[in-house]
């Protein structure tokens, strides 16, 4: 669980605005671990897990209002997540009217719930909301874990998704992945006119924010993983450069004067450096730029086209895409450029490789017998795996946990456009993410700080 520190400096103010607080909740009584509660994710087709979120407490009509927000963030979270089936609040047996007082644990196993949220939301004096939660486990009728939260009210939607990051982390062992974002590109227009804008929303896709007019043609955002700032690709002044963007404050900067065009850009894990492809003439090579000194390091030298590069997560390997064997495959190499190797075997096109934040896998588009497939590879290429096909998929980003992925599908037809879906390791939890127009190039932000 992440605590947010109560000393913020100048732009963490100004970004946060503010979630100051989190502290342990006194446990109701010694906790005992209970197999029978926990969900084992590393399985294929799992049971969606049987929850109830009770309604929060609130005292007066604005924070009965906060409280029932919060709940359908919470709940919302979790139906989507694929590994927990929220109850109807029609089937409640019990209504919880105090927050310190044990449930009625038979009147929950009644209706088959396995673990139950209880909360409560007050203001304070100073205006801000405080939220509490329990989590408790049915069966056992122990409380498992609850926290407490401060925050403005403007950021009440945070509440939901923290809460929902500590109930998926202390029900699968794994960290949650509910308090992020993605920033990806929204086209409007006819097809053969598109404006392509830089938005920003939060994983759920509250908090829609459009970051550019649609004036130039945007690709390819990512997230820097340690700082508020996205790098992508615009055409602006006519020749395709790597931008910076400033999250906070919407300044922009071009990085580096090739002679070439430059694309696909990428930061490293610690944030100080951008990886991308220059292009010059018929190849393109990949280069990485120190933000601070400005210094260049040429990584591959071939008369292919190398691109796509995306670090390791412990920055010791980089993976990319090159067209050196004939057609596209995927390859690795060491972060300095030397024991480059390809990985990629199968029948087909490889493209867009991007590396798990577990460092484990590495998803990737395929192109085969005309299907277009995202899938994942271990990072010597073996235990390749498809979790989904369709008429043109591209685009995989992964969740800060490394357990889901988001990518874009295009749709047939005149009027057809890319739209956002996610899909879990398993391959069995496949949903439409919704967006105001058509949305390609996705990126998963890190958790929120």
């Amino acid at each position: 669980m992440r605590s947010m520190s109560t000393q913020l400096g100048g732009a963490g103010k100004a970004l946060l605005a503010t979630l100051v607080l989190a502290v342990s909740l006194v446990l109701a009584g010694p906790y005992k671990a209970y197999a029978l509660i926990e969900i084992d994710i590393t399985r294929g087709n799992v049971e969606p897990l049987p929850v109830a979120v009770a309604d929060f407490l609130g005292g007066d009509d604005r924070e009965r209002q906060f409280a029932t927000d919060i709940v359908g963030v919470i709940t919302n979270n979790l139906a989507r997540s694929g590994l927990f089936k929220p109850i109807a609040r029609e089937a409640f047996i019990e209504r919880i009217t105090d927050f310190n007082a044990q449930p009625r644990f038979g009147d929950w196993r009644i209706i088959n719930a396995q673990a139950l949220v209880t909360g409560r939301v007050s203001l304070q004096s100073d205006g801000r909301i405080k939220a509490e939660f329990r989590l408790w486990d049915v069966l056992s009728q122990q409380q498992m874990t609850g926290f407490q939260f401060f925050t403005t009210p403007r950021n009440w939607r945070r509440i939901g998704h923290l809460i929902s990051d500590a109930i998926y982390e202390r029900l699968t062992g794994e960290s949650g992945y509910f308090d992020s974002r993605v920033v990806f590109i929204e086209e409007s227009g006819p097809k053969d006119q598109r404006i392509k804008r830089l938005v920003m929303m939060d994983q759920d896709g509250a908090n829609f924010r459009r970051l550019t007019n649609g004036e130039n043609l945007v690709l390819t955002p990512r997230f820097n993983p340690r700082a508020q700032e996205i790098a992508y690709m615009s055409y602006a002044g006519g020749q395709a450069r790597v931008y910076i963007y400033n999250i906070e404050t919407g300044q922009r900067q071009i990085v580096g004067d090739f002679p070439g065009m430059t694309f696909a850009p990428r930061f490293s894990p610690d944030g100080r450096q951008v990886i991308m492809s220059l292009q010059q003439g018929g190849n393109a090579n990949i280069y990485t730029m120190d933000l601070q000194t400005r210094r260049t390091q040429r990584l591959t030298n071939t008369p292919a086209i190398d691109t796509s590069p995306s670090y390791a997560p412990d920055s010791s390997m980089v993976t990319f895409t090159s067209d050196r064997s004939g057609n596209q495959q995927i390859y690795v190499m060491s972060s300095d450029g030397s024991n480059q190797r390809r990985i990629s075997f199968g029948e087909g096109r490889y493209s867009t490789p991007v590396w798990s934040p577990r460092g484990d896998l590495i998803a990737f588009t395929k192109l085969s017998r005309g299907k277009f497939l995202i899938g994942v590879m271990r990072p010597d290429g073996s235990g390749e795996r498809i979790l989904t096909e369709g008429y043109h998929n591209e685009g995989p980003t992964w969740a800060p946990n490394g357990r889901v992925l988001i990518f874009f599908r295009e749709s047939r037809g005149e009027r057809g456009g890319p739209n956002l879906f996610s899909v879990d390791l398993t391959g069995y939890n496949e949903r439409q993410i919704q967006t105001p127009n058509f949305a390609s190039d996705p990126a998963w932000s890190p958790l929120m700080n």
